[in-house]
């Protein structure tokens, strides 16, 4: 993959996926939304930010027609990521996801762990088991978060740049290896919030709806903490919602009933010689 193939890519990720949240989607569950613009330009900027430090784990595939597969992998520390992978509508089954696949694990050599926010796609589901891969269910929690619900969370504090050596202290201590350069990335595009003291830190990127994108503490506490206060900065008219969650991290299905939101079931965090992190919530890019 190079610079000028990530606006294609976009668009066939934005595809792919909503072609398999329809495929998959449950009734009782909201229709399925394509990607809106703002997210299409968010995706492009985070596979920009990854092929600069990346570009050894990125790969696309292409026919006469253009381009009809891609991956994009990260290597953080001792940890492989897997952060887009995907195949044309349609030509699935013929052997290009394996291909690409491969190519991205390559990447991952010499790497102890690895780490993949998977969908109910069978076909890839099936792929990552063969490549060692154990599949942990995952959980999500949905709804509107009524404004009496929300407790008073005190020593929240405002975010920035300069809380980056405790962000990767923290994600050692959670998910065995930092995020180094991509908190570069996600502090400016995201809100944050941190949690520092004796008893306890930790932090959360803040959704522009609410909720989180990325959340890590040193104990359940703090993770509770810090999801309330991503919670409160949800609209009580706006659905919201609070992904990847883990049996591990019971702690936040408690969060989110006390919120009054609804628990679902969708597809796995994937994971190789690793347990699975806590208190943690992945975000499903950079994990």
């Amino acid at each position: 993959m190079t610079q000028d193939d990530v606006i294609g890519v976009e668009r066939l990720t934005s595809e792919a996926f909503h072609d398999l949240d329809v495929r998959t989607h449950r009734p009782h569950l909201p229709a399925p939304a394509p990607r809106s613009p703002e997210k299409s330009v968010n995706w492009q900027i985070r596979v920009r930010h990854m092929l600069e430090h990346d570009a050894g784990g990125c790969f696309v595939a292409e026919d006469a027609s253009g381009l009809i597969g891609a991956s994009v992998s990260l290597r953080r520390e001792l940890m492989w990521i897997l952060a887009t992978y995907v195949v044309k509508p349609g030509l699935q089954g013929r052997g290009v996801g394996r291909q690409l696949l491969d190519a991205s694990l390559q990447h991952g050599r010499g790497c102890l762990r690895g780490l993949i926010a998977a969908s109910e796609d069978p076909p890839a589901v099936r792929r990552y088991r063969m490549a060692g891969f154990t599949l942990h269910p995952a959980m999500y929690l949905m709804g509107r978060v009524p404004r009496e619900a929300l407790p008073v969370v005190e020593r929240v504090r405002a975010g920035s740049a300069s809380d980056i050596d405790l962000m990767n202290s923290v994600d050692r201590q959670t998910r065995e290896a930092a995020h180094g350069v991509d908190h570069e990335l996600l502090t400016s595009m995201y809100r944050l919030v941190v949690v520092d003291r004796s008893t306890g830190s930790g932090y959360a990127y803040v959704e522009p709806g609410g909720g989180p994108y990325l959340l890590a503490a040193t104990n359940r506490r703090t993770a509770a903490d810090l999801l309330w206060e991503t919670l409160a900065a949800s609209s009580p008219e706006r659905s919201v919602v609070v992904g990847h969650v883990t049996a591990v991290n019971e702690w936040a299905v408690d969060v989110g009933m006390a919120a009054r939101m609804d628990l679902h079931t969708a597809g796995y965090l994937a994971m190789r010689r690793m347990k699975p992190p806590m208190p943690y919530l992945p975000s499903g890019h950079f994990l």
